[in-house]
């Protein structure tokens, strides 16, 4: 994968054997704020991972301190200060919010520090999300001028409930770690929030990928209630019937061994 190996890249991404992809945002001196251009990177390449079928589990964290503080807004005169530009920027957010929902695999987000904004966005379009204690949350859009396009908001409600977000979103106000794990948007806290994305990823990723990408579609499908969706999931679901993975879970469990699942 040519991202992996650019030179300087913002948007780093590392493999492990096991099918786990590793996604870095890797801007400290900002915050690890995203720019228009690692917008578009890490849409692409989590896109392109998601025809990947070697990839059984993604895990979203940042270098440095901080999660991400969302959009650069030191760009946005330029690149966002009118309505056609700023419906530009917003596409390029929703493709990457898109890109992490909609991926086939689980995707987890590890979080420490400020989770602001379009950050707060990639967290919650994210499967599972595990932070450190010093996490914060907020969407202040509000205080910019600004609204969440509706997938993004969508992401917001599902994760945190619908009172707060309208309370966070409509006030500007941020939470700590311990309310966001409270209201049921964190799955847990963790000194090192990376690695233990990690190792969720990695019982994920043992597991048999057909079955994984059925429930996460068969999930999405009860949250939407839309048909394409229902339909999507009832094909997955019944894909796992005739799979060779579906035998060898037999085979394992008859032998009191562990399966050893391909995906097919």
């Amino acid at each position: 994968m040519g991202f992996q190996d650019a030179a300087g890249n913002p948007i780093r991404l590392e493999r492990a054997q096991n099918g786990v992809v590793t996604i870095l945002i890797d801007r400290p001196q900002k915050k690890n704020a995203l720019d228009f251009a690692m917008w578009r990177t890490l849409a692409e390449m989590v896109d392109e991972l998601a025809a990947d079928a070697a990839v059984r589990a993604l895990v979203l964290g940042s270098a440095g301190p901080d999660f991400s503080a969302g959009a650069d807004i030191a760009e946005f005169d330029s690149l966002r200060g009118e309505p056609d530009s700023a419906r530009t920027y917003e596409a390029a957010n929703s493709a990457a919010f898109a890109a992490l929902r909609d991926a086939p695999f689980p995707t987890l987000a590890a979080i420490s520090g400020i989770c602001f904004g379009g950050g707060f966005g990639l967290a919650a379009a994210c499967d599972m999300r595990i932070a450190a204690a010093n996490a914060r949350f907020a969407v202040p859009a509000a205080r910019l001028g600004l609204a969440y396009p509706v997938d993004a908001m969508a992401d917001i409600v599902h994760a945190l409930g619908p009172q707060l977000a309208r309370h966070l979103t409509f006030t500007g106000a941020s939470i700590g770690a311990e309310r966001a794990l409270a209201v049921g948007f964190l799955l847990e806290l963790a000194e090192a929030p990376l690695a233990r994305a990690g190792e969720i990823a990695a019982t994920i990723a043992a597991n048999a990928p057909l079955s994984v990408r059925a429930s996460k579609a068969a999930i999405a499908a009860v949250l939407s209630g839309g048909e394409a969706d229902v339909d999507r999931a009832i094909r997955l679901g019944d894909a796992t019937f005739s799979s060779a993975d579906y035998e060898e879970g037999r085979a394992a469990f008859k032998e009191r061994r562990t399966p050893r699942f391909n995906g097919a």
